[in-house]
């Protein structure tokens, strides 16, 4: 798991990555299959394809609410465009995977901001997140949020002003 913030900010993007050892098919199901999702963000439900709109439950948030999100791109096994809407803001998210050799894939995963209001909580629900992906893909312990929030905050706080 993540010990120090990995996100970067280049304009309004925010970028993370992570790296897996295992292939890209392996990687790119973990992140667009409804049982594998489960693990470590959410199910979803509905019928996926770019300009589709589908269902996504966010497990472990408070109430674990489901929101709509669109697929604006699906391209598989190397990338994948989400958007949705809600009370919070506009969310533009992309997962991008690469083969680094057969058996390694990274992962840059980048939401696309429309301000830099509330980077301080965004940065680390994101680190949160991700951790949650490579523990569920190892069969470890999920983190628990309190490993990075507030402790993550100052970093994605000081991006703002880079």
């Amino acid at each position: 798991m993540t010990s120090s913030p990995t996100g970067r900010l280049f304009g309004k993007d925010l970028v993370l990555t992570r790296s897996f050892r295992a292939p890209i098919d392996d990687v790119w199901a973990s992140v667009t299959e409804p049982e594998r999702t489960a693990r470590w963000f959410g199910p979803w439900k509905g019928t996926p394809g770019p300009g589709k709109t589908i269902q996504v439950q966010m497990s472990f948030e408070p109430d674990a609410p489901w929101m709509d999100m669109t697929i604006d791109a699906c391209e598989p096994p190397a990338r994948l465009a989400m958007s949705s809407v809600d009370d919070h803001g506009s969310w533009h998210l992309e997962l991008l995977l690469s083969s680094t050799s057969p058996a390694q894939t990274e992962m840059r995963f980048v939401q696309h901001l429309t301000t830099l209001d509330g980077l301080g909580e965004i940065g680390p629900g994101w680190e949160y997140y991700l951790d949650q992906l490579v523990a569920s893909r190892l069969s470890e312990p999920l983190p628990s949020f309190d490993d990075y929030y507030p402790s993550m905050q100052s970093h994605y706080e000081s991006l703002r002003g880079a």
